[in-house]
């Protein structure tokens, strides 16, 4: 769910939050969520983002053959989440060119400890044509949403 962002004392206000709990099948043997499931959580809180147009991320795949694969991601690990937890995902857009931008995804536990920051660099792209994916400008609503989530 989307949940209204708090303000930071000097930090700009990223506009979504997703939450979600840690569930049973996302933990190792050691009890702590599997490393590559922060990838997994800040997809889905990239599909969260791209709710706000119109048909979602759904509809921008699925309806409008637009993609965003990735091309680059650095993750920072700070604190172990663990089965039960509940965790808040800010996202904010750090980087922003004309075919790709940055997001960040910083991970906080319910606990308020900060727990990951994953940084993803995605390019805009045509599907459904023959060949690979091709690169293409950020259409104008999609880059209006990713400036609005400026860092």
């Amino acid at each position: 769910p989307r949940l209204p962002a708090e303000r930071e004392p000097d930090k700009p206000v990223p506009m979504t939050v997703y939450e979600r709990r840690v569930r049973f099948e996302e933990v190792d043997a050691a009890g702590i969520v599997f490393f590559a499931r922060f990838l997994n959580y800040a997809h889905e809180a990239m599909e969260e983002l791209f709710g706000a147009l119109d048909g979602g991320y759904q509809g921008v795949v699925v309806g409008r053959q637009l993609g965003f694969p990735a091309v680059h991601v650095d993750t920072t690990y700070t604190a172990p989440l663990r089965y039960g937890d509940t965790v808040s995902i800010r996202v904010d857009v750090v980087k922003l060119g004309v075919t790709s931008c940055t997001l960040r995804y910083r991970f906080t536990r319910s606990d308020g400890v900060d727990s990951a920051t994953v940084l993803h660099t995605v390019v805009c792209c045509a599907l459904g044509e023959p060949g690979r994916p091709r690169k293409l400008p950020f259409p104008a609503d999609v880059r209006a949403l990713l400036e609005a989530e400026r860092a």
